[in-house]
């Protein structure tokens, strides 16, 4: 026994003391980040070592169900890509329904200085990587420089701790989040191969009904999960890429809890007062059918208190950041790599036109497009925040991994070489992004405790 009325298993206070500083460094926000490096290294080392050949077969695995003549399979490569990454997608769509609703974008004057940074930081690179690739089969891949990947970035911000102001981490995630969305719509209408007109009929079939599922009020996770997933396999036949209903689901599933908080506590005060009765009437829980009833009750509550939008981003977030995300990542950043040859990378024009898209593109786009913004006096930047802290923002948003490589996989499917070398220059332009937005930002802030050492 651990006190009154509090048990404890003979392990348990042991494994508490394994389990806390575990949990604690899971939930740090540069973890996802070092994680997803560790296996993109792991990816790359694989890929230009002995193993690269199984590494490759090991991808190209099929996997699959069959039902009588019926039969639905996919390479182990493309199950990472369509089906684990629209997991990404659905608590991408989360994140973006929040923040309209009720976060930094649901202002309009707070949401116009990092909504006018994100465009920027999709236009000009854009502009930036197509001044290479201006025709041709390269042309196929200016989607590239457009995205950034908010866990690496996120994680480089952190690591310089109390020196960043808090509202410089909230910019860079509306930022963040205004750039995914505007990828979204880039996958969308210009990654996508000759529609299936009746595949695309059930996915809308699909929409429907999560849509009457929301008006219904059904709150439960369940019946979404059985409908989005038939809307994913409808996208995957329709041509629109099936990481979208991902998207779409997310969208779909309530953001408004069914009680208000004043509601629940008056509920917990009344179902208070009839636990405490039922419990002097008999005592022993497990023979006292009237508590297990008021206590199913109670849990029933603190369910329908929360948003299920939000419930759902709290439990996915952390499988999502920590299996989806380096498995992608371990599928994705395996590029062999010729060392002997490497000078001649930089003479091709797809990955010159990543490396000027994510590396000059997106530090001018966002510092360049908040500039103007304040300047022409639509809007003032965060409390707290002057322009060398957006252009080191504007540096991290050179971070384009994931998203970057995602595009690249769509623009390039049938073009292994040009494949290659966009995501050549995905990986080296994120890296030099990555330190070059720390180290600017490092030098030009410093520590709050720096500040009023000189002052006094």
């Amino acid at each position: 026994m651990a006190g009154k009325g509090i048990y404890n298993a003979p392990w348990e206070k042991s494994f508490e003391r394994l389990l806390t500083p575990l949990e604690e460094f899971i939930h740090r926000q540069t973890t996802s980040g070092v994680l997803l490096m560790i296996c993109a290294v792991i990816a790359l080392f694989i890929a230009n070592s002995p193993l690269y050949s199984h590494y490759e077969h090991l991808l190209h695995t099929k996997i699959g169900v069959s039902l009588g003549s019926y039969e639905f399979s996919l390479s182990i490569h493309h199950w990472i890509n369509e089906a684990l990454m629209a997991m990404f997608f659905f608590i991408m769509g989360l994140e973006l329904k929040r923040e309209l609703m009720v976060g930094e974008l649901s202002s309009p004057k707070q949401a116009l200085v990092p909504i006018m940074a994100a465009m920027g930081g999709m236009v000009v690179p854009a502009l930036f990587y197509l001044m290479f690739n201006l025709s041709g089969q390269g042309a196929a891949g200016w989607g590239i420089p457009m995205a950034t990947d908010i866990a690496f970035a996120i994680g480089a911000l952190s690591l310089l701790g109390s020196r960043i102001p808090k509202s410089l981490v909230t910019f860079l995630i509306a930022l963040a989040i205004v750039d995914d969305l505007g990828a979204v719509a880039v996958i969308a209408l210009f990654y996508t191969d000759d529609l299936n007109l009746v595949a695309l009929a059930y996915a809308g079939g699909c929409t429907f009904l999560l849509l009457a599922l929301n008006l219904g009020g059904i709150r439960r996770p369940l019946p979404y999960a059985a409908v989005g997933a038939l809307l994913w396999m409808a996208m995957l036949s329709s041509g629109i890429h099936a990481t979208i209903a991902g998207i779409v689901v997310a969208f779909t599933i309530p953001i408004r809890p069914k009680f208000e908080p004043e509601v629940f506590v008056h509920r917990v005060k009344d179902t208070s007062v009839k636990m405490l009765k039922s419990i002097t009437d008999q005592a022993d829980i497990i023979k006292n059918n009237r508590f297990r009833s008021l206590v199913t009750s109670l849990g029933d509550g603190v369910r329908l208190v929360q948003a299920p939008a939000q419930r759902l981003e709290h439990t996915l977030h952390l499988p999502v950041a920590y299996i989806v995300i380096p498995i992608f990542a371990l599928a994705n950043a395996g590029i062999p790599v010729d060392f002997v040859g490497f000078s001649q990378y930089f003479q091709d024009p797809i990955m010159l036109g990543v490396l000027a898209g994510l590396l000059l593109g997106k530090p001018i786009g966002i510092a360049g497009l908040t500039w103007l913004t304040v300047k022409m006096g639509w809007a003032t930047l965060p409390a707290g925040l002057n322009m060398n802290h957006i252009l080191g923002v504007g540096l991290l948003g050179g971070i384009g991994f994931t998203m970057s490589i995602f595009i690249a996989d769509l623009g390039f499917a049938n073009s292994p070489h040009d494949l290659l070398m966009a995501k050549t220059g995905i990986l080296l332009a994120s890296a030099i992004a990555g330190f070059g937005g720390f180290f600017w930002l490092m030098l030009h802030t410093e520590k709050p405790g720096a500040e009023q050492g000189q002052a006094s």
